[in-house]
């Protein structure tokens, strides 16, 4: 069962290093005993702090909530464990000069927690691309998210940012899938 115990802030000392990643075998749920249980308010609070207005993307304090055995999939990829999960995150912090999110509502019933949101990546040489998008996280019986699944129109959305490409893209949307 997971604690009611608030995990303490990260110990990440200077502001321009990359955020710590933690060897997957030392985030098994050995020594767990600090994590709050997952439900709305910790989920919005948590990915408040992961998902900032001013630099990279940090998700070192959520790591430890995810299941060894954790499946992550979106519009692009499925990917399973733990060490998957953290090289993505890795790649996805590489590639962003800054991440935002916006969460705009959640939910929960039983095990399953839903929100939908606005998330915001900045690309060193693109613009900023607005993401709308809906996630459900599954919880293990042991309190950590074991499935998280991301919906969203991520190529359309990209393809809005471009704007020759856009008109050429919804035109094909459109004649081909109504």
């Amino acid at each position: 069962m997971v604690s009611e115990k608030p995990k303490p802030e990260p110990q990440n000392g200077s502001q321009d290093t990359q955020p710590a990643y933690p060897d997957p075998a030392s985030a098994s749920g050995e020594g767990q005993g600090g994590l709050r249980a997952l439900d709305v308010n910790t989920v919005r609070e948590l990915w408040s702090k992961t998902y900032n207005s001013e630099g990279k993307p940090d998700w070192s304090h959520i790591f430890p909530y995810y299941h060894p055995q954790i499946v992550f999939q979106d519009s692009i990829q499925r990917i399973e464990g733990l060490r998957e999960f953290l090289a993505m995150c890795r790649r996805l912090t590489k590639r962003c000069e800054k991440l935002q999110m916006q969460i705009h509502s959640i939910a929960q019933r039983d095990n399953v927690i839903l929100m939908d949101w606005t998330m915001t990546m900045v690309f060193k040489k693109f613009p900023s691309t607005p993401i709308y998008g809906s996630t459900r996280l599954t919880l293990h019986e042991d309190g950590r998210i074991i499935e998280q699944r991301d919906y969203s129109d991520l190529w359309g959305d990209i393809f809005n940012g471009i704007p020759y490409f856009k008109r050429l893209y919804r035109k094909f949307m459109r004649r081909y899938f109504g």
